[in-house]
């Protein structure tokens, strides 16, 4: 009951924050706020914290604050959801797509109201600003301009805005450890979509921005003048023409046709991130720079945090080669360690590339695997490919030292609680190697069978589709669940589609299809760590709250030291302080607080490393192994396989709400675009149309590539 008040308390103080916070962005664009800001900006330059750290505690810390709180409620959250009668209709609305469409993809009603109360947002914010301008209209100070000139200049001014409002949300969808998202059940590989639409959406305004700028200084003939010129006070123009390009650059190399065949000069050209940064804040000064920190600082704090927590590296103890061009590779976890399904990690193979690191979906349980994480690669990228080379050659190895392959882990990231608990049914949909979330999935509720704490597990119907057959040696990991059910409280029922080829074999052959893996083990003889996870959520929020704390301390320090007081300098003095010392203290300041920070994180972490738990190896097996899968008749005739066509899921949800008797069934994708999209329709479709049996039907995308 205490517990249940707390986290209470936790969601009404973040929700309190982030309303106040939301309506500060409201208010900033209006005469009202800027007159009573630079009252209060004024009344502050006499007090200690000066004006940069009232700029500082209204416009930054409150989205640090809702990290830390955020933090703190996750660790509270119960990792197993509570049933609700009647919450199925009411789900569904809300979870299943509003909008299926090949060029936006699949959104849902939450997803759209979200869009379009931003999109409000950026409209208002626009039109309190130039209808002000226009209504106060005044020459400029450093050209000469005419009346049309003069109120395009402001347009693109105002333009500019609206890109740094986008700046301010850009970095939120892209944390991990301290992911905001997570507090609303959205998880990091599902909010990078929110980081791609506001990247392009403030890339569209810079651009308007910087191109009609330019524009005005040509035909107005000061655009040789104007656009070499950094200001010693007010806008750098070049730190704004260099910081365009930059964007420009990593907006180009980050559309699907480079990221996907190119993913090496997409991941590298994306670090210029931190120089398109530095720019903004020399071009837009400190002022606007508070408004858009608190993503820099979450991202930067929560980077670093990652660094240390992928240190020190483990290795990889074997690898199970599969016909398909896939491998599995087995990793040493700490058996305190556990996480829920559809988790996923970062690695980084140093012997490949000591800078690159790929996510992948955990396959295993650590319900059942106390000691090993499991994933599953498919050869298909660089990366992926010299991995794959790389098991294939060192398995021909003597030397233990010259087989044993380091690797770097981050992570795991996963959902808090298992929300799929939450369903009567389940229909999981998978094409290719977005077989991988859900394999994780299964071994966890087969984990369940012999529990009294699950009295109930939902009806499953997985749908798999695959190009060829030997793709389906894919499922090895639950072989035994699919061809040896234990018992009736965990229902599954396997249909396969292999889409390339016309005929094939039977279920009963499919078990010689599942026993062709080749097991390579590796050298370990080295092996002094096994992956313990990230820090807890409390430790988390700590070191968040002290390197806030930090940065403002130094913050005003620094201020105090290097720029000269109200009281003390001259008007003459203070003008000629150039705008970029200002900017310099941020980035001081900054560096500071994330060193203290680190250092905080490591004695953390050296800790946490001291009290683990040596390595337990296992070792099974021969070099070439052969299950020996005993599967019971029944069993058999339960599941389907289907060549040379795909799935038609209008047949197949009718099928399954007529099996279930009208039941809350939760529909889980992970495929090509294109099966998201068609699952994605038929949800649209059945919501409320089925009023027989009453079933509803949530619908839940998830993503296996970045």
């Amino acid at each position: 009951m205490a517990k249940s008040t707390l986290l209470f308390v936790l969601k009404a103080l973040m929700a309190l924050i982030f309303a106040a916070w939301i309506s500060l962005w409201l208010l900033k664009p209006t005469q009202l706020w800027t007159e009573k800001w630079k009252g209060a900006e004024d009344a502050a330059r006499n007090t200690v914290f000066g004006y940069y750290g009232l700029n500082f505690a209204v416009y930054t810390f409150p989205p640090i604050a809702l990290a830390i709180i955020g933090s703190l409620y996750l660790n509270l959250t119960p990792k197993e959801p509570i049933r609700r009668k009647g919450r199925g209709l009411i789900a569904a609305c809300f979870s299943n797509p509003l909008v299926v469409n090949a060029l936006v993809g699949v959104l849902s009603t939450l997803e759209i109201l979200a869009v379009f109360l931003f999109l409000l947002f950026l409209a208002w914010s626009f039109y309190a600003r130039i209808s002000n301008d226009f209504k106060n209209l005044k020459p400029s100070k450093s050209i000469v301009l005419n009346s049309w000139q003069l109120k395009y200049l402001r347009v693109a001014t105002r333009f500019g805005l609206l890109a740094e409002g986008c700046l301010a949300f850009l970095l939120f969808p892209v944390l991990r450890g301290l992911a905001l998202f997570r507090v609303l059940g959205i998880q990091f590989e599902a909010s990078i979509k929110y980081h791609t639409w506001l990247g392009t959406a403030m890339l569209f305004f810079a651009t308007f921005h910087g191109a009609s700028t330019l524009f005005i200084w040509g035909v107005s003939h000061y655009i040789q003048e104007e656009i070499w010129k950094w200001q010693d006070t007010g806008r750098i123009y070049i730190a704004g023409e260099i910081c365009l390009v930059v964007g420009l650059v990593i907006w180009v190399t980050s559309l699907p046709q480079i990221r996907r065949k190119k993913f090496e000069i997409f991941y590298y050209t994306h670090h210029l991130y931190m120089v398109f940064l530095v720019l903004f804040l020399f071009h837009a000064g400190d002022r606007h720079f508070y408004a858009v920190f608190p993503g820099i600082f979450l991202f930067g704090l929560d980077k670093l945090l990652r660094i240390i927590q992928s240190r020190p590296e483990t290795c990889i103890l074997s690898a199970q080669i599969f016909p398909s061009s896939a491998i599995e590779l087995i990793l040493p976890k700490d058996p305190g360690l556990k996480y829920t399904p559809t988790s996923v990690i970062f690695v980084k193979v140093p012997s490949i590339s000591k800078y690159q690191w790929h996510s992948f979906s955990i396959i295993s349980s650590s319900s059942v695997d106390k000691n090993t994480m499991s994933i599953l690669i498919k050869s298909e990228g660089l990366w992926t490919s010299s991995l794959s080379n790389m098991i294939q050659t060192r398995q021909e190895l003597d030397n233990d030292q010259l087989k044993y392959i380091p690797i770097a882990v981050e992570g795991p990231y996963g959902p808090v609680s298992m929300d799929f608990l939450r369903y009567d049914s389940l229909m999981l949909v998978a094409g290719g190697i977005g077989i991988t979330p859900f394999l994780s999935i299964l071994q966890e509720l087969a984990s369940f069978e012999n529990t009294s704490t699950h009295k109930f597990l939902p009806r499953i119907q997985l749908i798999y589709a695959v190009k060829k057959s030997e793709d389906i040696c894919l499922l090895n990991s639950i072989s035994t669940l699919i061809f040896n059910q234990p018992s009736e409280k965990c229902h599954l029922k396997v249909k396969i589609f292999v889409t390339q080829e016309q005929y094939g074999t039977t279920v009963r052959e499919l078990l010689d299809e599942f026993s062709q893996v080749k097991v390579v083990h590796f050298g370990t003889k080295f092996l002094n760590y096994s992956i313990n996870g990230l820090e807890s959520p409390v430790w988390m929020a700590a070191i968040t709250g002290i390197s806030s704390i930090l940065f403002l301390i130094f913050l005003i320090i620094f201020n105090h030291i290097f720029i000269p007081s109200q009281k003390m300098a001259s008007k003459a003095t203070k003008e000629k302080t150039p705008s970029s010392i200002a900017d310099l203290l941020i980035i001081s300041s900054f560096i500071v607080a994330i060193t203290g920070s680190i250092f905080v994180a490591l004695i953390v972490r050296r800790r946490r490393i001291q009290k683990l738990i040596p390595p337990i190896l296992q070792k099974q097996g021969k070099d070439l192994e052969k299950s020996s899968i005993q599967a019971s008749d029944g069993a058999l005739e339960e599941h389907e396989i289907h060549f040379g066509g795909r799935p038609n899921f209008q047949d197949i949800f009718a099928k399954f709400s007529d099996e279930t008797g009208g039941s809350d069934i939760g529909v889980m994708v992970c495929g090509p675009e294109t099966m998201k999209e068609s699952v994605a329709t038929e949800c649209q479709q059945k919501l409320g149309s089925n009023k027989k049996h009453k079933a509803s039907f949530s619908f839940h995308s998830l993503n296996f590539t970045l």
